[in-house]
């Protein structure tokens, strides 16, 4: 191979690079590349090194913290051979920040770890936090964005992808652990105090955020990923995190008179020690604040920090952008996409009878992006393309998208082809069963509408008038007649909806 040939395939390769947080309980790693403008997601390490149990109250971090931790990025450093330092990122967070001998860590992992370590403050640490949410889920506008870590709890409030406020205060999960519940004991006393230290820490913040206010509330990591499980796992479906749920949790944990003993569906042994402290400090949280509910966020520090390596990515959809990766990398027939989603928004705008008309405009962007990706299947095999393209986006990582947005979306593109039975539509905790059931009807008029691909014959106008489960579909005068492949799709589309007691009549 040339020279210039070998220069020309090493410019076109994929940039890789690395984001890792270290944390007071865990240390992350995140590798990446950019493909098609969008961050692909190559691979996650995660390691518990529970470094602030290290710290002690001098804020000394003892030797076998440092040995642990310096362990610990051994192994990544194994992961990052041949990475330049400039596609390397590593933040070390409230521990590091507090030891006074974090130069000793530095200088020991300086000997099996060839780069830079930043140490960052606190409020640097919240806007990373709150960068890493707003690239990763779908709310937009102003959110209040809240991490419970190992050593700190970080609060910001933002619009869209801008930090307004940003504090970080020194009360965290493993830090609480040890302060308020020492060798495990566990007591309601021993809870109120956490919890009253907590409120403490937090009650300047109180006025300023509650003045900012805020449309939707997120938190990530560990402890607030703990309760969603948990929550999950125990009949609430949605993992949606209210102050009720949240007070009945704590009553179950408080019949426990250990910390090592507690035992719940859905939690994991190595997050049992510190879920009563990150449990004190999360109720603190929704009664200082008066949240009245929180989503898990599973983007953080480290995809934050991932992010600001590339600032092209602030952009004001990220679904709109991971949606366009997706498309390019699949090499999807723009064309096509653009004419069912065409055909698609058409006949959505015509429906009047949503049953949860706050939905309607969240209704209406599924469809748009079903309509770009519906035939991301086609990679594997033309056969089945609706089961594998709904395989594909179950599975994936996409950015921008909630697991709801994203189950609905693979939903649509399993039965957008075919028959299906009505008790394989099932309802989801956010979407009404009447909503799906509407939302697949359309797309797959709109899929079959434009079968023919380059060869559609669009029709000067298409009138659908929905009463309940009988939808008319009226057309031009002699537009059926002329195209008497469209008639016989949509005579096939009849049959199969008689069996779901569904009627289609067209005109």
């Amino acid at each position: 191979m040339s020279s210039s040939m070998q220069s020309s395939v090493k410019q076109s390769a994929p940039r890789e690079f690395a984001a890792i947080d270290l944390g007071s309980n865990s240390f992350h790693m995140i590798v990446a590349r950019i493909v098609n403008g969008s961050i692909q997601i190559l691979s996650r390490l995660k390691r518990r090194v529970r470094l602030a149990d290290g710290l002690n109250e001098h804020r000394i971090l003892s030797q076998e913290a440092i040995t642990r931790g310096v362990e610990c990025l051994a192994l990544f450093a194994d992961r990052l051979q041949g990475f330049s330092a400039e596609n390397v990122k590593v933040v070390g967070t409230y521990t590091l920040r507090r030891a006074i001998n974090n130069d000793e860590f530095l200088k020991q992992a300086a000997q099996v770890f060839p780069y830079p370590i930043q140490i960052i403050s606190g409020q640097e640490e919240a806007r990373l936090i709150y960068s890493g949410v707003s690239h990763t889920q779908p709310e937009k506008g102003r959110k209040l964005v809240v991490d419970i870590g190992g050593g700190s709890t970080e609060m910001t409030i933002g619009d869209d992808f801008t930090p307004l406020r940003a504090e970080s205060r020194h009360m965290g999960c493993v830090s609480f652990a040890n302060r308020f519940f020492p060798r495990g004991e566990l007591t309601i006393e021993r809870f109120d105090n956490a919890y009253q230290t907590a409120m403490e820490k937090i009650e300047d913040l109180a006025w300023e955020y509650r003045q900012l206010g805020w449309q939707n509330v997120l938190g990530s990591s560990g402890t607030i990923k703990t309760v969603q499980k948990v929550l999950i796992a125990n009949g609430y479906r949605d993992g949606l995190i209210t102050e009720e749920r949240l007070q009945n949790l704590i009553d179950i944990c408080l019949q426990f008179n250990s910390l090592n003993e507690i035992q719940l569906k859905g939690l994991i042994e190595e997050r049992a020690d510190v879920l009563i402290p990150g449990l004190a400090i999360l109720l603190a949280l929704f009664h200082t604040f008066r949240i009245e509910s929180m989503r898990y966020s599973n983007g953080a520090i480290r995809e934050g920090v991932m992010y600001g390596l590339e600032k092209s990515f602030q952009v004001g959809d990220i679904r709109q952008r991971t949606a366009e990766a997706l498309a390019e990398q699949f090499n999807i027939d723009q064309q096509q996409a653009n004419r069912v989603e065409h055909t698609a928004l058409m006949l959505f705008e015509q429906v009047k009878s949503w049953r949860n008309r706050r939905q309607i405009p969240e209704l209406r962007s599924m469809l748009k992006w079903a309509s770009l990706l519906h035939e991301i299947g086609i990679v594997i095999n033309h056969n089945s393309v609706h089961r594998h393209s709904a395989y594909i986006i179950a599975h994936s990582d996409l950015p921008g998208f909630d697991s709801e947005q994203q189950n609905l979306l693979a939903m649509l593109m399993r039965f957008h082809l075919k028959s299906f039975k009505r008790s394989e539509i099932r309802s989801t905790n956010r979407y009404q069963h009447r909503d799906i059931m509407t939302l697949l009807r359309l797309f797959r008029l709109a899929v079959l509408l434009n079968r023919p691909r380059q060869a559609t014959v669009e029709p000067k106008s298409v009138k659908l008038t929905v009463t309940n489960n009988e939808w008319l579909l009226q057309f031009e005068a002699s537009f059926l007649r002329q195209n008497p492949l469209i008639l016989a799709e949509l005579e096939e589309e009849q049959k199969c909806l008689v069996q779901l007691d569904l009627t289609l009549k067209m005109e």
